[in-house]
This record gives C-alpha cells, structure tokens and sequence, in this order.
C-alpha cells in the first residue's frame, strides 16, 4: 500500500481540491494506494505526517495554519520523503528551505500581510490566475525528464511567487531552479540529491483527465520507498 498525504484545507471552493483525489484514482488500476487529507493545524504535529510514503502540499492558501504547511514541506524535505508542492505548495516549500536551510528565519509570505525585504514569496505584477504560459525546462533537470520535453505549456492559478532579489540565497544552499517563464521567472524548483523533491508554481492537477507525468512521476517515487 501507498500512502500519500494531501496537506492542505479541503474546500470545494478550491479546484485543485477536487482534482486531485480523482487524479490520483486514476493511478490506483496500476499503484496500491491509500490517499488520506492532513489540514495544515494538524501537520503542525510533525507525528502526523509520519508513515507516509510520498507528500503533497497542495494549493489553498493561505492555509489555515502557515506552520503546519511549512512543517510538511521541512519533514518531506530532511526524511527523504517524496515531495510535490504546486501553487501554495511551491511558495511554502520555498518558505521552509529559506527559513531552514539558508537562515533566513525572517522569510515571508506577502499573503499573510506585508513583511518589507523580509518578503520571499511576493504578489505577482500580473496574477497568474486561470492563466496558461510557456515553460522552459532546464535539461537534465527532474522535471524536464518527467515531462520528456525541454517547453511546456501550463496552468496557473496563483496571484503570487518567488521574489527574484533571494534567488542566489535559496540556489547558493543547493535549491535548484529548472523552470522559467518567457520572462526569467522562476516556475519550477527541485532539490538535487533528494529522492523526489519538485515543486511548481503550475498545478498539474489541473491539466486533462489523466495524471500529469509530474504527478506520475511523484507516485512513481512514492512506490519505490514503499
């Protein structure tokens, strides 16, 4: 059996919400697994998330509980657990690693209220909400693998994303940056040495009716610790 942890505040106001369970049935006529939804105050409890074999903290912000996200995001990171972050999942991913990783303790998300410099993940000059955009793919890179392409196109639903002024602090403590819009804007981050790690700012959940290679690719993961 495959357990995979959506962390997240399910709400049928939010797409994704009802997407990804039935992404996810899709997978079960050639995986054996076992979906459970953990809401961001329990994941505060790091004993919570314990026993999973693949994580995804997936969009909804701002959660309910900020901490709980980012404790998600800090346990998958240091045990090795496979790990899937779109949308809010990406920004909050990106929050941990700059908090626990690089010392910055102050790192913010504007959504939560203006924090000056502090602000690692910002509002958008222009809202990516409902929006499709190119992608270009860095080679060799996970995610180019998974997609088998080195250009995509995807979709959003996000207002905000990583600020370009902490880029070479998260890249200097070894984040990678496989991702970027026509602009140079970061879309995609993954972490080199960890069994998965990928996170974007697209949300694959939302592409067709069968499973993003992504998402694929994140089951796939999940399978092999099993």
């Amino acid at each position: 059996m495959i357990s995979i942890a959506l962390v997240g505040d399910r709400s049928p106001a939010v797409r994704a919400h009802a997407r990804i369970p039935a992404l996810l049935d899709v997978l079960r006529d050639s995986e054996d697994l076992d979906v459970y939804w953990i809401p961001t105050p329990d994941a505060e409890d790091t004993e919570a998330l314990r026993g999973f074999a693949g994580i995804w903290l997936v969009p909804g912000s701002p959660y309910r509980s900020l901490d709980g996200a980012i404790n998600a995001a800090r346990l998958a990171r240091t045990s090795g657990v496979p790990f899937l972050g779109t949308c809010g999942g990406f920004q909050h991913a990106m929050l941990e690693f700059a908090r626990n990783v690089c010392g910055f303790g102050d790192a913010r998300h504007a959504e939560y209220g203006p924090a000056g410099d502090d602000e690692l993940i910002v509002e958008l000059a222009c809202s990516l909400a409902g929006h499709e955009a190119a992608i270009d793919l860095t080679p060799g890179s996970l995610v180019e693998r998974l997609l088998g392409a080195s250009r995509t196109v995807e979709r959003y639903h996000c207002s905000y994303g990583l600020s370009a002024a902490h880029l070479d602090l998260l890249g200097a403590h070894g984040l990678r940056f496989t991702g970027h819009d026509d602009a140079g804007e970061v879309r995609v981050a993954e972490l080199p040495g960890h069994p998965f790690y990928l996170a974007t700012l697209f949300q694959p959940e939302l592409t067709g009716e069968e499973p993003h290679p992504v998402i694929r690719g994140f089951v796939r993961a999940a399978a092999q610790l099993v």
